[in-house]
């Protein structure tokens, strides 16, 4: 089927373009779809893809002809529905045809822009992203602040309320995109930066973390995500990675975030349990650090519970504890965290996992 028509406007000539650069003085003869799925009675039909992929076939200055296959991806649920999963591919595609024997080789990687066009990206490295400048002091400055000097200043308890408010403003917006949720609990568990990738980045002889009491950590945590699994309902607009060094106060206390992540999509109990967490880790910090820190806690829950009425929450959160608490815990992350305190932690996520509904008046235990 020829694809050099309305359907594909402007294709041809973009693709000629790029072609004749990486083959000088070739021209584009014919464009056509390759593999398109089809029906089929018996059992091996392929019913599905990742993209259907586009031949073209170029007249070389010899007069010889050649071709070759231009490759996209259409987003779907399996792991694709970011635009950065399929740019990923795309790049590890790039990266690894070469290393195979006897695999086609891969000529060339890049992106179409807004007008058509084809941008390549074969001379690039790594990639980057510019953004706008935060001014203020991140959270994590004030939490560290609170911890030596054992008070609260007069703003400290109206910022937690602040992010409480912020929270719940973030996730009043519902999300419906199909297989995201099941997504959202696929990262917690199983992606590099999840609770796999960070348990995998433990050294083998951990003070108060053998492996043996991680593994156990991650079967609960799997056991957690069959739970959720059926509650995409609560899917909603996320932050991702919502803790204290994210998070800028200016001088007024005008809030400003950085670094949203995992496709701000996911359970409002991942943004909460992130932050929460926190409050905890950073009472490690000094002796006495857990009375006010303990204030602001409390309040943070009280006020995200109150405002949003999601008590429901209570009853899912205990994975995104343990993932973040995880974190926290690690030596790779806070390799100044004490024996002690890396086993209180692991503690309480154990108890958040080994029961149906957390309360977060567990947190008092830590420091008993």
């Amino acid at each position: 089927m020829s694809v050099a028509t309305a359907e594909f406007p402007g294709l041809t000539e973009s693709v000629g373009a790029l072609t004749a650069e990486i083959f000088p003085g070739s021209r584009v003869e014919s464009l056509s779809l390759l593999g398109q799925p089809t029906e089929s009675p018996e059992a091996s039909g392929k019913a599905c893809g990742y993209g259907v992929p586009v031949c073209i076939t170029l007249s070389m200055p010899d007069g010889s002809t050649r071709r070759v296959v231009l490759h996209t991806a259409t987003a779907n649920e399996f792991g694709h529905d970011r635009r950065s999963d399929r740019a990923a591919a795309a790049l590890l595609a790039f990266d690894t045809f070469g290393s195979i024997p006897r695999h086609v080789p891969a000529l060339d990687v890049g992106v179409f822009t807004t007008g058509g066009r084809l941008l390549s990206l074969r001379q690039a490295s790594e990639l980057y992203v510019l953004t706008g400048y935060a001014e203020g002091t991140v959270y994590a400055d004030h939490l560290l602040r609170i911890a030596h000097t054992g008070s609260l200043a007069e703003d400290d308890l109206a910022r937690s309320g602040v992010l409480a408010a912020y929270l719940c403003d973030l996730h009043a917006t519902k999300l419906t995109q199909g297989g995201a949720y099941e997504r959202a609990l696929r990262d917690m568990l199983g992606s590099g930066e999840g609770i796999f990738g960070i348990v995998d980045g433990y050294p083998r002889d951990v003070p108060g973390a053998p492996p043996g009491r991680l593994r156990a950590i991650e079967r609960r945590c799997l056991d957690w995500r069959w739970k959720l699994r059926d509650l995409s309902p609560r899917l909603a607009r996320t932050h991702g990675d919502f803790h204290p060094f994210n998070i800028v106060f200016d001088e007024r206390s005008n809030l400003t975030l950085l670094d949203a992540s995992r496709g701000c999509q996911g359970d409002p109990a991942d943004d909460v349990a992130c932050l929460a967490l926190n409050y905890i880790f950073f009472a490690f910090d000094a002796e006495g650090a857990w009375a006010p820190l303990r204030r602001l806690w409390y309040c943070f829950w009280k006020e995200y519970l109150d405002r949003t009425g999601d008590q429901a929450l209570l009853d899912v959160v205990a994975p995104f504890l343990a993932w973040r608490g995880l974190v926290l815990a690690s030596p790779r992350w806070y390799p100044r965290l004490t024996v002690a305190s890396r086993d209180r932690l692991l503690a309480f996520i154990e108890h958040a996992l080994a029961t149906d509904r957390f309360d977060p008046a567990w947190a008092d235990e830590v420091f008993t």
